[in-house]
């Protein structure tokens, strides 16, 4: 434990499959099994203070009073598109959790997150919000993420990444103290290609880019205008259709 905001993971297991993904040699398939094993792995930790209740069964010997979760049931929200590794491995352990997705991406001008999608549950204040991301690096998109979570409604929250850098940590001290945040690793510092390090993430799992976020020529955001133009919507309707 960090401090009362950071968990870091130490656990042999963790460091060592992170190890592996680190590795320009491990080959997509096993990144993408490696991903999806630590995900399992911060499933159990971020699921470790969740109230249990007793309850009556029987075993084929007798009957006992054994342990079963109580209280807020879980919802797993994933920052698209990278999220979604994260997200496959936890829902491995966590079957019935419910399952939502934000899209941001980086302005290139600004650096200012921009929000491209959002679906939720519609009784997200009833569950405990668990947000994953691979990289917290600015902390940027990672705190415009849990700000609009907030806004619709979201009241427990806590934050997953494979890797964190400080200044992001800060980030999220200073926009969100109230949201714990989960990693396998602390870097020492954000490096200047911080934005080539977090896509390539994405392109180890995916074999392709997301220029800026899923932003294409397909999907122009108009600044002037404060809106997406026309071939933007059809992106839009196409995630819906895929029930993203």
């Amino acid at each position: 434990m960090l401090n009362d905001l950071v968990t870091e993971i130490k656990h042999p297991l963790v460091q060592h499959k992170l190890t592996l993904m680190r590795s320009k040699d491990t080959p997509t398939d096993n990144f993408r099994r490696l991903l999806r094993e630590i995900s399992q792995m911060f499933a159990y930790e971020v699921t470790r203070d969740l109230p249990i209740e007793f309850t009556r069964i029987e075993t084929p010997i007798q009957e006992i009073d054994a342990p079963v979760i109580s209280g807020k049931k879980l919802c797993v929200i994933s920052v698209l598109r990278a999220g979604n590794g994260i997200l496959d491995g936890m829902l491995d352990l966590l079957p019935n959790a419910r399952v939502g997705h934000i899209g941001l991406y980086r302005d290139p001008e600004t650096l200012e997150p921009v929000e491209y999608y959002y679906k939720v549950p519609e009784d997200i204040s009833e569950r405990l919000v668990i947000v994953v991301d691979p990289m917290l690096a600015t902390g940027n998109s990672a705190a415009a993420a849990i700000e609009r979570l907030k806004r619709g409604g979201a009241k427990t929250i806590k934050f997953v990444c494979l890797l964190a850098a400080p200044e992001g940590i800060e980030v999220m001290r200073k926009a969100h103290p109230d949201v714990p945040i989960i990693t396998a690793s602390i870097d020492q510092r954000l490096r200047p290609a911080v934005g080539r390090r977090c896509t390539h993430h994405g392109f180890r799992r995916f074999r392709s880019e997301a220029a800026h976020g899923y932003r294409c020529r397909s999907q122009q955001y108009s600044r002037s205008r404060g809106r997406f133009d026309h071939g933007s919507h059809r992106f839009l309707l196409l995630m819906k259709l895929w029930k993203l």
